[in-house]
């Protein structure tokens, strides 16, 4: 049987991941609160994010941006309110 956690993105208990995603202090609050469907979501989110607004992972603001994404998307302690960029929307053309 899976292991269950009260997951903060859905808002319900629901299977929880197999081990920790990330190493630290955050991969354990990841473990603990999150569960596989909603770090699946992420996972796809996170890509679009990245590829989207052209983040530099090398580059520490990039990273540091990821990781607030990352836990206002999972609702996670220290999301510090903010929102999840926007992804997917058509880009306005630029009158050449």
């Amino acid at each position: 049987m899976s292991r269950m956690v009260m997951c903060k993105k859905l808002g319900k208990e629901a299977p929880g991941l197999e081990e920790a995603p990330l190493l630290g202090a955050l991969g354990e609050e990841i473990f603990a609160n999150v569960s596989q469907e909603a770090w699946d979501e992420w996972a796809e989110m996170q890509l679009k994010i990245v590829n989207e607004y052209h983040l530099d992972l090398s580059e520490k603001a990039h990273r540091k941006t990821l990781e607030k994404q990352l836990r206002a998307f999972l609702g996670l302690d220290g999301g510090e309110g903010g929102d999840v960029m926007e992804v997917g929307t058509p880009t306005e053309e630029k009158p050449g």
